[in-house]
């Protein structure tokens, strides 16, 4: 059991049940009566770490019915790009990452055609998965042109995301998303921990800056614990 207050202990048990989806979304979380007899507490304390859930919109109450488990998933802006430590720690989780790889590498003929350079261009890659309460949530494969980032591969990324330090050395001036749904191969089984069979979604990413495309990332999410959203305004 972890250390802290009681009810904070009672609320990472129900969001670690929700984030590990043993709690499904829609589902009945058990009543505060037996989670007060499972952690020896007062039902007060209990009511204090359900109020807070869902007040974060991973519970929604039921008055005389019960307390279920919301439909709501981590979501990011598709039209925008954020910063996804920080998009996790507003939602009041833990971000956390692994650096799975960073090299020095050049550019084949698929990432040459992304990036509009002539195969065999020297690029930076970065391979991050993304965690928020140690769940994996992203898989990032990023290409960076190695002229207009020298200094790429000598940045802690466990400290600043890739996306942080390019928006500082290179201010974004353009984005382009594509979308697409797809099955996990094993190797992204593998980094965010996932069946086969589950789908996901890529966002490939193409970010330029001053007219001069920058980077391309490809970024993978497990459709079950992640959405894109997208908002458009029209003038009258």
């Amino acid at each position: 059991m972890s250390t802290g207050p009681r009810y904070q202990q009672i609320k990472s048990f129900i969001l670690n049940g929700v984030m590990q989806q043993d709690y499904q979304p829609g589902s009945k979380i058990p009543t505060e009566i037996q989670l007060a007899d499972q952690f020896g507490v007062s039902r007060m304390t209990v009511n204090k770490a359900i109020r807070d859930l869902v007040q974060e919109n991973v519970l929604i109450r039921h008055p005389g019915v019960g307390t279920f488990v919301s439909d709501a998933k981590a979501e990011s802006p598709l039209t925008d790009i954020k910063n996804i430590a920080e998009e996790v720690r507003q939602r009041g989780h833990a971000y956390s990452c692994r650096v799975v790889k960073l090299e020095d590498t050049v550019a084949h003929e698929a990432i040459a055609m992304q990036m509009g350079v002539p195969i065999g261009t020297p690029v930076f890659r970065s391979v991050i998965v993304h965690l928020e309460d140690d769940l994996p949530i992203q898989l990032e494969n990023r290409y960076v042109i190695v002229s207009l980032v020298p200094g790429y591969l000598e940045q802690d990324f466990t400290a600043l995301t890739p996306n942080e330090y390019l928006s500082k050395t290179c201010p974004i001036s353009s984005v382009e998303h594509i979308v697409e749904a797809i099955l996990p191969d094993e190797k992204v089984q593998r980094h965010l921990d996932i069946e086969p069979n589950t789908a996901c979604l890529l966002v490939n990413r193409r970010t330029w800056s001053d007219g001069r495309l920058v980077s391309y990332a490809c970024l993978t999410h497990p459709g079950t614990r992640y959405k894109l959203r997208s908002i458009a305004s029209r003038g009258d």
